[in-house]
């Protein structure tokens, strides 16, 4: 095994979004940076780019064109004739932006003079790492500064073997190049939904199994009941409270038996998509003499500044229990080392004010607080209410389903929680972002001139609701 010199400040082990910006910052900073990844930057689509996410959301505005072309335009006075799914080329076109981002980014780190090594990392020591692939021989390489970013990955399931031929991760269900004619999805969370939410628009038969007996129990009950009905009205089919205890493919079938209240049940569709969570990316992370401290789940322990227990090693993005798995959340925390590791003074990550989003038709957005959790502990709190039906630039789009919800302490006004399902909430949310980072009260927010017509004032309005002073309701 040879050795290299060190000639590095960081090294970044991943090139997910949580590495990559933390690799960009610590480049603008004046570290000398290396980032490692088993990904070829230069044949798979996607690297350097939560493929995951970025290719849902290319695929859903897809298909909601193929589904708006076969079923709403005409409201709009607009008439398309022989509407037809071209499946491949909309997945080359999902691979090509991919590919274009993941260009953008390689750009970035040559500019910034960012090493890239297509590797295997495995943390062998405090401020060492070894790499391994099959066309170099084994080495070494040190760095003041170690950064594990290498995300997350699906959970598997005994009973439901992964074959990605009729047995689908998360991953190979963004590149089917035939349209299933019955679908179903183990798992209604989030990745379960918006899969749910492309294939059922392309027309595929769409079954969800949900082990859980709520529907999105960490979103506002209020919310996850909309939602439940406006899916259902779509056409999904939510199945809650069932839990698959096998499956086994017989021509070209899968077949799926699965428990609920009312007893056992079979059913049988073309591919079965496994959407059941995922867990941190940590299996062969660290060689055991590291000493790396992780749980029993495999997340890595970190302190308040993402510090593992190893000096000069820290760990970032969906490898820790500090926040959701979601990218903006490593991203952040990317920033958040950099500076720390360059001695520049900033901000720590503020967790409680992290906004989640699912990105369905129509989107779900929240962050803070839920009424059910603030009233279980017994907090004061006023709401306000404002449905989507009857603000006019979602009207005008006839995308209104939805609404938004507002809760503030009923002592100070301090706004505590935003909850969003309709028409550009992912957008919407950031308002309430910023709002809640300056600490801003449901009368800072009523008082906000929003532009109209605009699906922002709406955000307003839920606002005003809180004191009964809507002005639309």
């Amino acid at each position: 095994m040879s050795k290299v010199k060190a000639k590095y400040d960081v090294i970044v082990i991943g090139s997910g979004p949580s590495a990559y910006t933390c690799a960009i910052r610590c480049a603008q900073l004046g570290l000398k940076v290396l980032c490692v990844d088993n990904t070829d930057i230069n044949s798979t689509s996607g690297a350097f780019c939560n493929a995951g996410n970025v290719g849902m959301i290319t695929l859903l505005e897809s298909a909601k064109l193929y589904d708006t072309l076969l079923s709403d335009i005409d409201s709009h006075g607009v008439f398309a004739e022989n509407v037809s799914l071209n499946l491949p080329k909309m997945i080359l076109h999902k691979d090509k932006i991919l590919d274009g981002i993941s260009q953008q980014i390689t750009k970035t780190f040559t500019e910034h003079k960012i090493d890239f090594i297509n590797s295997n990392a495995k943390l062998i020591a405090p401020k060492i790492i070894e790499l391994s692939s099959l066309h170099s021989p084994s080495q070494q390489i040190h760095a003041k500064f170690i950064i594990l970013a290498t995300e997350s990955i699906p959970i598997s399931i005994p009973c439901t073997p992964i074959d990605n031929e009729f047995i689908l991760d998360s991953t190979a269900a963004l590149s089917l190049n035939k349209l299933p004619k019955r679908l179903a999805i183990l798992g209604a969370g989030v990745i379960g939904l918006e899969l749910a939410a492309i294939w059922n628009r392309l027309g595929a038969e769409t079954t969800l199994l949900e082990a859980q007996e709520t529907f999105l129990g960490l979103s506002d009950n209020q919310i996850s009941r909309q939602a439940y009905q406006i899916f259902t009205e779509q056409g999904l089919e939510l199945r809650l409270g069932a839990r698959v205890i096998s499956t086994k493919i017989l021509n070209k079938k899968v077949f799926i038996e699965y428990q609920d209240a009312d007893g056992t049940h079979a059913l049988r569709v073309d591919k079965l998509i496994v959407a059941s969570g995922r867990k941190p990316n940590s299996e062969r992370l660290s060689a055991p003499e590291a000493n790396l401290l992780l749980d029993e789940n495999g997340y890595v322990h970190v302190n308040e500044n993402c510090r593992t227990n190893l000096p000069g090693v820290y760990a970032i993005g969906d490898l820790t229990l500090h926040g959701p798995m979601l990218s903006h959340k490593g991203m952040a925390e990317g920033v958040f080392v950099a500076e720390q590791i360059a001695g520049v003074i900033g901000s720590s990550v503020n967790y409680n004010i992290i906004p989640n989003v699912i990105y369905t038709e129509p989107e779900i957005a929240w962050i803070g607080q839920t009424e059910q959790a603030l009233k279980a502990i017994g907090d004061p709190i006023n709401i306000g209410t404002f449905p989507l039906s009857i603000n006019h630039q979602p009207k005008s789009a006839v995308k209104s389903n939805g609404m938004i919800k507002v809760i503030a302490c009923a002592n100070t006004d301090k706004i505590l929680g935003v909850h969003i399902i309709g028409c550009h909430a992912s957008e919407l949310i950031a308002q309430a972002v910023l709002a809640m980072e300056f600490s801003a009260s449901s009368e800072d927010l009523a008082r906000t001139i929003h532009s109209h017509p605009s699906s922002a004032e709406a955000l307003r309005e839920a606002a005003l609701a809180i004191k009964n002073k809507g002005l639309n309701s």
